[in-house]
């Protein structure tokens, strides 16, 4: 018989030490993106499943846990992504002309862990911007994302880049069975040439070539000249190439710290990209710490083709690398219903600080807190002193 409190595989409780740390760094990030002028929205955990499907295909379907409604009798799914929660509220709740940039922090539910010590419930953190088709969204949403990781205590950053026009490009005109694209986005993420060749058999000559092409096209800058010598010159890879110039010099002249690199191949993430596509690295984390790019259809099954760009992140994959925040220093008071006691802790309070009250019987217990001074009665007064 199982324990009780034994949690289900690839679930963990947070304990006090990192819940703090990632509660700060949800408050740092979310306040940088308003800085940057995002307006924050709350989707809810789970909706009907037709909806929170809409559009995004089959890859979040088999990572989507299902209920049914006890209400409604229909079928609900705990969201496993929220972008296609936000292009919904873009484009029926709010339903504006112009430009809107949105942010969001929540929990999301995987079926499946995405790599071998990964949890299944991510706290999913992101930005959006709808409603600009231009270069500039995909840059401050870059701006962002790198401005974010900083801020997290992240150094050393590697940013990839990637564009999924590239690939649609080379398979413009032919037809694939749904198994067969599964297939052929696993080959190239494993950069398996020979399931590669065998997958492009029936593709014309010049699109075989390129695929086949696409799983050495990673590196640096000289990726991308390389690529406009092997690649057929379709205008979407054309415009690809043009594109991931343009983002990599802006990185370079703003975020001179930042190392980039190309993988023409990668067609990781969600299959809702359908643009330039960014993914995000630091030392100690096994997968990319940070994924965005563009979206234009994620919001067509709404009504709204809409352009859309953004990223997102799991802040608990964030705090498990970054550097740790220096533990803030507190005041210890005795527990008393003395009304001066009690008006100077409610001063410090007011004042920002951490006031904790050692309840009696338990002077000696250790504390979480690093207590540096203390609340002392003397001459008849509460004064704070240091210990």
């Amino acid at each position: 018989m199982s324990s009780a409190w034994l949690l289900p595989e690839h679930v963990a409780d947070v304990l006090p030490a990192e819940a703090r740390r990632i509660e700060e760094l949800r408050r740092t990030l979310l306040e940088m993106a308003r800085g940057y002028g995002f307006e924050q929205v709350m989707p809810p955990l789970l909706e009907h499943l037709d909806s929170l499907l809409s559009g995004t295909g089959r890859e979040l379907d088999l990572r989507t846990f299902k209920l049914v409604d006890q209400l409604s009798g229909r079928t609900l799914g705990v969201r496993a992504d929220a972008t296609p929660q936000v292009a919904r509220i873009d484009a029926h709740l709010l339903n504006r002309q112009g430009v809107t940039r949105l942010c969001y922090c929540g929990p999301v539910l995987h079926t499946r862990p995405e790599a071998a010590h990964a949890t299944r419930e991510p706290l999913q953190l992101g930005a959006e911007i709808y409603g600009h088709a231009g270069l500039e969204a995909d840059l401050e949403v870059q701006d962002l994302a790198l401005d974010g990781l900083r801020a997290a205590g992240l150094t050393r950053l590697v940013l990839d880049l990637a564009d999924a026009r590239i690939v649609r490009g080379l398979l413009a005109g032919a037809s694939l069975e749904a198994d067969v694209w599964t297939e052929l986005r696993a080959a190239l993420a494993a950069k398996d040439g020979t399931v590669l060749r065998g997958l492009a058999r029936r593709l014309p000559e010049a699109a075989r070539a390129g695929l086949l092409a696409l799983p050495g096209l990673y590196g640096d800058a000289e990726v991308l000249q390389a690529a406009r010598r092997m690649l057929p010159a379709h205008p979407a890879i054309v415009a690809a190439l043009d594109d991931l110039t343009r983002l990599a010099s802006h990185v370079q002249r703003a975020h001179g710290d930042v190392r980039i690199g190309f993988d023409l191949a990668d067609v990781g993430g969600h299959g809702y990209y359908s643009g330039a596509r960014f993914a995000v690295y630091a030392p100690g984390a096994t997968t990319a710490l940070l994924r965005g790019g563009r979206y234009d259809e994620v919001g067509a099954v709404f009504g709204r083709n809409r352009p859309a760009v953004g990223f997102s992140t799991d802040l608990k994959a964030l705090v498990a690398v970054a550097a740790p925040a220096p533990r803030r220093m507190a005041v210890r008071a005795p527990w008393s219903e003395d009304a001066t006691l009690r008006a100077a802790v409610r001063r410090l309070r007011e004042q920002g600080e951490i006031v904790v009250c050692i309840l009696p019987g338990h002077e000696h217990e250790g504390e979480e807190f690093d207590c540096d001074r203390e609340l002392a009665a003397i001459d008849g007064h509460w004064v704070l002193r240091a210990l």
